[in-house]
């Protein structure tokens, strides 16, 4: 039997809207979802220089980094790749809770799961980007040589080679990684968070 019906959430004598009306802006997920090499983590941490650099909370997740640590016991399979995505969830959700602004940068290759992130965040707490980018172009930017190594079938379920990757039906916002310099995705990217964060936006 699950101990987990024995666990109950234990609330502070500070709590998130505190948090939240100290730092004057909303703490949201912002995710990027895009194949290997479309420039997620490189949009994701520069909106996150210019968010800290004007006095932000904010924190960008790594789809390496987290595999370097949390994470570093799952595989790339479909399932091990789905409980990736739901501890790097359940963990966005504590440091929104602690006021500060996520920005999460993972491939997320299936629509279910996309959606299942949508379903497990309050309203207007998560947003879905859509770091669009054809595969031929993302394997001409690879330095890690990961494209090479699928082709040769030594990395095996790796997205857009041997793994699918479908693309968010509908997206809070798309970027266009080929067709658009990176300046001007950051710029969208980070002009669209800004938005987010307005305490207006909140129901």
């Amino acid at each position: 039997m699950s101990q987990n019906k024995y666990v109950c959430r234990h609330r502070g004598e500070v709590c998130r809207e505190d948090r939240e009306d100290k730092n004057g802006f909303r703490a949201v997920t912002i995710w990027f979802s895009g194949l290997s090499g479309a420039g997620k983590s490189t949009i994701a941490h520069k909106v996150e220089k210019r968010l800290f650099d004007e006095g932000a909370q904010v924190y960008t997740f790594d789809g390496d980094n987290v595999r370097q640590g949390l994470c570093s016991d799952l595989s790339f399979s479909p399932e091990g790749r789905q409980e990736n995505i739901r501890r790097i969830s359940e963990m966005t959700k504590l440091f929104m809770d602690a006021g500060i602004i996520c920005l999460c940068a993972f491939i997320t290759p299936s629509r279910a799961t996309q959606q299942q992130l949508r379903e497990g965040y309050g309203k207007d707490e998560f947003f879905l980007v859509h770091v669009d980018c054809p595969v031929e172009v993302c394997e001409s930017r690879d330095v890690k040589g990961y494209y090479e190594l699928a082709r040769k079938g030594k990395i095996k379920d790796y997205t857009g080679v041997s793994g699918t990757y479908e693309s968010p039906i509908e997206p809070d916002l798309t970027l266009k990684t080929d067709i658009c310099p990176l300046e001007e995705c950051v710029e969208q990217a980070y002009q669209f968070v800004i938005k987010k964060l307005a305490r207006s936006e909140a129901v």
